[in-house]
């Protein structure tokens, strides 16, 4: 079975933020107010020459820290890889939001009494453990599941220059590979 992966080729990602919008309107109806599953994120901001974009969201990691610290359990590894976190399970303990690396877990910016409420992160549109896949309680609890329909996560398949790439970990490898080797390895985006 494949192991589904999302990359983002630096060189190619214009800041468009088509992806953070695609995200947003798959998911809607699954997220509270504050919730963005994907941003992008500049690094190197005004550095001319070392600026870069990227599109970040959950990556779905083979050892993934949130799943190592929840005292919950809410999170499970699908067999293809992908990183699903249960909203039924959840305590809003918030250890998965500090052990991301790259910010992914979310809590909703507005709740009473200073609450967290249930955390939210990226479902790689596969939608949730909590609910038959293609059901009305996956789409209200997780959105779109378009790994169920065949489909790639909405967020790569809009994406205008082809700089977020999602798929199977061995394929999206070796499409970033022959990038760099047509522009050569110091134009890899990785740098420093």
């Amino acid at each position: 079975m494949a192991t589904m992966k999302f990359l983002c080729d630096t060189k190619r990602c214009i800041e468009c933020n088509g992806c953070v919008v695609a995200c947003k309107s798959k998911n809607d109806s699954s997220l509270e107010w504050g919730i963005q599953r994907r941003r992008v994120v500049t690094i190197n901001d005004g550095q001319v020459g070392k600026e870069a974009s990227i599109s970040v969201a959950c990556m779905h990691c083979s050892d993934a820290p949130c799943m190592a610290v929840c005292p919950a359990d809410c999170f499970e590894r699908t067999a293809d890889g992908i990183v699903r976190h249960s909203k039924d399970k959840c305590i809003g303990c918030g250890y998965c939001f500090y052990a991301c690396p790259f910010g992914a877990p979310q809590f909703p910016k507005q709740s009473v009494f200073g609450s967290k409420g249930k955390m939210d992160k990226c479902t790689y549109c596969a939608g949730g453990p909590d609910a038959e896949p293609g059901s009305e309680k996956e789409r209200e609890l997780y959105g779109a599941n378009r790994i169920a329909e065949g489909k790639l996560p909405f967020c790569a398949e809009v994406c205008s220059t082809k700089s977020l790439l999602a798929g199977d970990a061995e394929t999206i490898s070796e499409i970033f590979r022959q990038r760099v080797a047509v522009r050569g390895a110091s134009e890899a985006g990785w740098d420093s």
